[in-house]
């Protein structure tokens, strides 16, 4: 058998070892690769009998049966090597036989490459699914007040809709908790949550972040180009933190974005089809940024599918003092010491007005704790501001027994109808549970 130009050099610019004899197991020709894995010259073994030169060669055998042989290991010395060993056939008729040889080291290192690469690949998932994980619950979300517990209903029924949400309410109410939850009560909660503070981005690196770029697209931009936020979003949800700070240009394209339900990078050209949820939350009145031509009208009526107002602190006052105690006892389950706040401090929590809202109360009391050595917070542990406003506050709101009682009956009808339901039955059950017949119930509601 003849081996011709091409053939050879083909087979002299492998990396693997060659070698090949004819039907007489006769070596006619073996590569470079070859002699650098077994440490024979070819001048050794090319022309020579097979099994004069290699005792226990198989490749005899393969060349008679016509039968493969794969990855037999192999030991000449101090080397060991995979073959790989194929009866070469022309028409019907064994002209001869094949052997490719593997070296186990380089077997080894690329099985090490692969293990570190699987590994490499496994932390960069993980890590995605950490940073696009939403951390938090409607269990997470402290309500104790009739028109929070509203809220909390509300966003239970939107979070199972597939429509856009849109949040808004003063800062520090919870807006993002809300996002987070509405995300993982939703039909998305296996896909991403992605987070992005739209204030946090100066000029167009908004558009780069949401949209992503080519190679090339602008000065600066990174080699082999970038994904943005909605592709990584896909099959989840992308929550747009103050969107009222997303630039009128900007806001065009990501109208677009919502009617299309595909994105283009920066610098290219086709269109990448997405299946986001968009979560959008607010400190600002967009109505009114519509009315003065800030914010876009169109896109205010495609993001506000589904609004919901987050109220202030001040406006459901029921949920400061479970708030409250739901913050000093994270606080000490971190330390394992006991903290309680007495019932002047929890006073003064509830008459204040909070303008930083839940933020605030949360920093009021890790301030306390950090006032005390006691197991109790006073009032002279609390801010100077909390301890005077609040005292104001009481003075200004001093009530008459009868009134105090009629306004906590009141609350407690009410969050009784809200539980059971504003029907016959509902009130037959909320009456029940207060104490009270149904008659009672009834008079005391007119």
């Amino acid at each position: 058998m003849q081996i011709n130009n091409l053939e050879k050099n083909i087979f002299d610019a492998l990396y693997d070892g060659i070698l090949i004899a004819d039907k007489d197991c006769i070596v006619r020709y073996v590569n470079p690769s070859y002699t650098r894995i077994t440490k024979v010259s070819i001048e050794d073994i090319v022309g020579k009998f097979l099994n004069d030169i290699r005792p226990g060669a198989q490749l005899p055998s393969v060349i008679r049966s016509g039968k493969k042989l794969l990855r037999i290991k192999r030991r000449v010395g101090d080397v060991e090597y995979i073959v790989n060993m194929a009866p070469i056939i022309e028409g019907k008729e064994i002209i001869g036989g094949i052997s490719i040889l593997n070296e186990i080291n380089d077997i080894y290192k690329l099985t090490e490459e692969l293990n570190k690469s699987n590994m490499m690949i496994k932390k960069l998932e993980t890590h995605m699914k950490r940073m696009g994980k939403a951390k938090y619950s409607f269990d997470d979300i402290i309500s104790g007040d009739i028109s929070s517990l509203e809220t909390k209903n509300l966003a239970k029924r939107i979070a199972k809709k597939g429509s856009h949400v849109l949040i808004t309410g003063e800062s520090g109410t919870g807006k993002e908790l809300y996002a987070n939850a509405i995300h993982n009560a939703s039909n998305r909660q296996q896909g991403p949550f992605i987070a992005v503070n739209c204030a946090t981005f100066e000029g167009n690196l908004l558009e780069s972040e949401l949209f992503g770029y080519e190679e090339g697209a602008f000065t600066g931009a990174k080699k082999g180009g970038k994904i943005g936020l909605f592709e990584v979003a896909t099959g989840g949800t992308l929550f747009l933190d103050e969107i009222s700070e997303m630039n009128y240009g900007l806001q065009a394209k990501l109208l677009r974005v919502l009617q299309e339900e595909s994105i283009r990078r920066i610098g290219g050209l086709n269109e990448i089809p997405i299946d986001v949820r968009i979560i959008c939350a607010t400190n600002k009145s967009l109505e009114k940024m519509v009315e003065e031509n800030q914010f876009r009208k169109d896109l205010y009526y495609r993001i506000a599918v589904f609004p919901i107002n987050v109220l202030p602190l001040r406006s459901r006052r029921e949920d400061i003092p479970l708030l409250a105690e739901k913050f000093a006892e994270n606080i000490t389950s971190n330390i394992h010491r006991e903290l309680k706040l007495t019932e002047d401090v929890m006073r003064l929590l509830y008459n204040y007005d909070w303008p930083g809202n839940i933020r605030e109360l949360k920093n009021t009391i890790e301030f306390a704790f950090n006032m005390t050595d006691e197991d109790k917070i006073r009032p002279e542990h609390l801010p100077k501001i909390i301890q005077s406003e609040g005292v104001k506050k009481e003075l200004m709101r001093l009530k008459t027994l009868d009134e105090i009682i009629k306004e906590v009956e009141l609350a407690e009808i009410k969050k009784a109808i809200y539980l059971y339901g504003d029907t016959v039955e509902g009130k037959r059950k909320a009456a029940e549970v207060l104490g009270i017949s149904l008659a009672t119930l009834y008079n005391k509601l007119k």
